[in-house]
């Protein structure tokens, strides 16, 4: 009887998951040191082709979409203004509606943000291609672009919001999504390089005549005309119809390569929250973060400075410095030494620190901006300069990117049950960023105006092309050391990182061994 029990007791434990046995009869166990989570080359790629479509879409309508819809679409200039300034508004809105939409979104099989990206992208490219088509009824042109600006920018959105707030859920580990946002940065250059160029190559054929003396426009519309390129308007328009179809299909490319080569992974620890934060409430707390409100103070005035340098570089080369054939060759020179300079900038962050390259790098632009504003129109110089710029311009690219995940992790440590936030964090400093760009434009337009600009003159007044040596050298110039002046109240160091990513490995481990206990209680409910 007694050799009975003791080996009917000794086949029950033997069923038991160790997990539930008592601890003096648990088999003793060498605990294996957690194997870091590293990334692929190819998921890093597959990860940064997803930045393409933004970039491309957005050069091409940046550069392109006023003089298309003055030129070629032959929109009045008031109702030309109207549709730029209302998508740039409508733009900027946008990004926290759709934070809020993905806050609200359930985990799915292919995850919470993947779905956003997946169904956004064939009605996205639809639009974009419609803002490039010249609809039959010119009474309704105005607001057939104007509803399909706005209609593609909130369907971009829709990609781009998620895809930025992917960078928490590719990896765990603080150095593989850095890697993988240098990726992205270089791949996103390069996007913007691939948009002008395809931009400007495919509708390159086309001359816009500018006018000799506009106040007599009589003169002025004989000269347009004799200028004129023997290329028809509807042959310029179909020009502009198949660059778009050009651009569109990249946009669905990069789509496809990005879901099938990126798996979007879940926190260990999100898991167990009982229920999600609603939208309000963790807008509160992200934007009552200090890192968070201060990293974007810093960043919202360094990318106003880049973008008044972006958004009147064109006029500048034009009619400051005299170099009107020269503009896509000297923007093609800024990102292409961009592209190059990112891997250098990512490996200078790593080894020296994020905030120590913020200031060497966004800093680097200033000698030269100031060699820009005090010199004599040099094309030599000036590509020299570009080239300079170039550098300068990649770390206005990544860091912002590189940094905002380390914020993320400070704010999970301060608030470990707020989950969810994440497209919060990234959709307000994309709405922040595009704040800074309408900043920009209203600013620029009304110095010009005051100035005195004409509209399509072959050359400026004095007064204007001071005007644009100022918004191009002198504003930029305040606008970067303001910025660095506050990124030196950014507590996040080297060492704070450190911390927190000490503290996050934790975190997950505490959550991995809580989730094991809960396995061994339901296989215990289960025998029983």
């Amino acid at each position: 009887m007694a050799k009975g029990e003791g080996a009917e007791s000794g086949s029950a434990a033997g069923l038991l998951p160790t997990g539930i046995l008592p601890a003096a009869e648990r088999p003793a166990q060498v605990k294996e040191p957690k194997k870091k989570q590293q990334l692929s080359i190819c998921n890093k790629l597959c990860y940064a082709v997803g930045g393409a479509p933004y970039q491309v879409t957005g050069c091409a309508l940046g550069f392109f979409l006023q003089i298309y819809l003055l030129d070629v679409a032959q929109v009045d200039p008031f109702s030309a203004s109207i549709i730029l300034f209302v998508g740039r508004a409508w733009d900027a809105f946008t990004d926290p509606l759709v934070g809020f939409c993905i806050s609200k979104s359930s985990w799915t099989r292919l995850g919470r943000l993947m779905p956003w990206i997946i169904f956004s992208t064939p009605l996205a490219i639809i639009a974009y291609f419609l803002i490039w088509f010249v609809p039959d009824f010119p009474q309704g042109q105005a607001l057939w672009y104007l509803l399909f600006y706005c209609l593609f920018e909130t369907l971009v959105t829709c990609f781009h919001v998620p895809y930025s707030a992917l960078t928490m859920f590719i990896s765990t580990e603080q150095s593989e999504r850095d890697s993988a946002t240098a990726y992205r940065m270089t791949v996103e250059v390069l996007g913007t390089v691939l948009g002008t160029a395809i931009q400007g190559q495919i509708v390159g054929q086309v001359d816009t005549p500018c006018l000799q003396d506009p106040k007599d426009s009589s003169l002025a519309t004989e000269g347009a005309n004799r200028t004129q390129s023997t290329t028809s308007l509807k042959e310029t328009q179909n020009a502009y119809l198949l660059a778009a179809g050009v651009i569109a299909s990249i946009y669905v490319v990069c789509a496809v390569i990005l879901t099938l080569g990126v798996r979007e992974q879940r926190e260990p620890y999100e898991t167990q929250q009982a229920e999600p934060m609603s939208f309000f409430r963790g807008l509160r707390l992200v934007m009552s973060h200090g890192p968070y409100v201060k990293l974007i103070a810093g960043f919202l005035f360094t990318s106003l400075a880049f973008m008044l340098v972006e958004g009147n570089f064109a006029l500048f080369c034009t009619y400051t410095l005299g170099f009107r054939n020269e503009f896509q060759n000297l923007l093609l020179a800024i990102m292409l030494s961009a592209t190059f300079t990112i891997p250098v900038w990512q490996w200078f962050l790593t080894r020296f620190g994020k905030k120590t390259a913020v200031y060497i790098g966004i800093s680097s632009a200033v000698p030269f901006l100031i060699l820009v504003a005090f010199m004599e129109s040099n094309l030599i110089v000036t590509y020299v300069v570009a080239v300079a710029a170039g550098i300068s311009v990649a770390a206005a690219f990544l860091l912002p990117w590189s940094m905002l995940p380390d914020v993320i992790d400070d704010f999970h440590l301060k608030q470990p049950q707020s989950h969810g936030t994440e497209p919060i964090f990234f959709s307000f400093y994309v709405f922040f960023t595009k704040f800074a760009s309408g900043v920009s434009l209203g600013i620029s337009t009304l110095s010009l105006d005051f100035a005195g600009y004409q509209t399509r003159g072959c050359s400026q007044p004095e007064r204007v092309k001071f005007t644009l040596k100022m918004l191009v050298t002198i504003a930029p110039i305040a606008l970067i050391l303001l910025g660095l002046l506050l990124f030196k109240l950014y507590p996040i160091d080297e060492e704070k990182r450190r911390q927190n990513k000490k503290a996050l490995q934790a975190l997950r481990e505490e959550a991995s061994s809580s989730g094991c206990s809960d396995t061994d209680s339901t296989e215990l409910a289960s025998i029983l």
